[in-house]
């Protein structure tokens, strides 16, 4: 921990150690929704039904999961999990016609 000096706070230090932990935190929690967001695009590009269906209950969680934590907005969770339903849902009504 850094010397305090005159014009640092003790709070000031500690709120930084909380920031400092919290971003790393939250980086863990957006990459893994990215991965997961990924995984459907990847399985939707594919036409793979089933693992887009699979891939994309993943990923809604992961979305929750972070709305959830306060990592992300739920509104955008909610926009991102809407998206990736209806390119499910196109996909599922491709394969069967």
């Amino acid at each position: 921990m850094a010397k305090k000096k005159q014009t640092r706070h003790k709070s000031a230090l500690k709120a930084h150690r909380q920031a400092v932990k919290h971003a790393i935190h939250n980086r863990s929690i957006k990459k893994g929704v990215r991965a997961a967001v990924k995984a459907v695009i990847e399985a939707a590009k594919a036409k793979d039904v089933k693992s887009v269906a699979a891939a994309t209950a993943k990923a809604s969680s992961a979305l929750d999961k972070a709305a959830q934590s306060g990592t992300m907005h739920w509104k955008a969770a909610a926009r991102k999990k809407s998206r990736l339903a209806l390119q499910a849902n196109k996909l599922a009504l491709a394969a069967a016609k």
